[in-house]
């Protein structure tokens, strides 16, 4: 596991730099690995809040949390993460929705918002749209800031730190919501399991994510950090969808 975990580790330094968690790319590295599917949520979601965090406090402390703007939308997507989290879920759908998760991550990471044109959207759509990502976030272990921060800049609903800072605290909540929803299906087997398994996992995040929470990341550009990072995702989500469905 020590390859695992440095890329674990290196994941956490790049995306906590940005201010996510990287649960896209931790769901992806653990199913590259053949970790048991029942895990691969908790594990994701768990390695988001220990990111997070730091990046959460970094915000606060710098006041780039609008709390009037952010509450609304994870009032919405918190109880549907835990909803995800609780949901029991068959191997073959969890990859199926893992994989469309993932592919639409890949798609996300290669759109460049700030070239494309203004999108008008209601709030009650947005707010349908916060709800759904949460409930994804809790099935799949994806804490939903890779998807909503895209949006928010299409609509240009804050400048871009206060979006990335948004990003750290919609994850923070839905990965906490989702964590509990997971612990409430199956009990405290479900987390524990994965914590003393994988416990190298936890400890690599939580050294990247303070690495690239302080310093931020800047040994290559960012253009290019996002498209590698699409092409692992978007590489896996292909490889899972064709294995599920070929299986049948």
């Amino acid at each position: 596991m020590p390859l695992l975990t440095f890329l674990f580790a290196l994941v956490a330094l790049i995306y906590a730099s940005v201010g996510f968690g990287g649960g896209s790319t931790y769901t992806a590295l653990l199913a590259l690995w053949g970790v048991d599917f029942r895990f691969i949520p908790v594990i994701a979601l768990l390695c988001n809040i220990i990111v997070v965090t730091g990046g959460c406090v970094r915000f606060y402390r710098a006041k780039l949390i609008d709390w009037r703007a952010i509450l609304p939308l994870v009032a919405v997507s918190a109880p549907m993460a835990f909803l995800g989290g609780f949901i029991p879920i068959e191997e073959q759908l969890f990859f199926t929705l893992l994989g469309g998760a993932l592919l639409i991550s890949a798609c996300a990471l290669f759109i460049r918002t700030d070239k494309l044109p203004l999108l008008h959207i209601s709030r009650s759509s947005l707010l349908i749209l916060s709800s759904a990502i949460g409930l994804l976030a809790g099935l799949s272990g994806i804490g939903g800031g890779i998807f909503m921060a895209p949006m928010l800049h299409l609509i240009r609903w804050r400048e871009a730190r206060k979006i990335a800072a948004f990003a750290s605290v919609y994850i923070l909540i839905n990965s906490t919501a989702g964590l509990i929803g997971q612990f409430g299906k199956s009990g405290l087997p479900t987390i524990s399991d994965p914590i003393f398994s994988y416990w190298p996992l936890l400890l690599a995040v939580f050294a990247g994510g303070q690495l690239g929470s302080i310093i931020g990341l800047k040994l290559l550009a960012p253009k290019y950090l996002r498209w590698l990072t699409a092409i692992l995702v978007g590489y896996v989500a292909i490889r899972l969808l064709g294995q599920t469905w070929l299986a049948l």
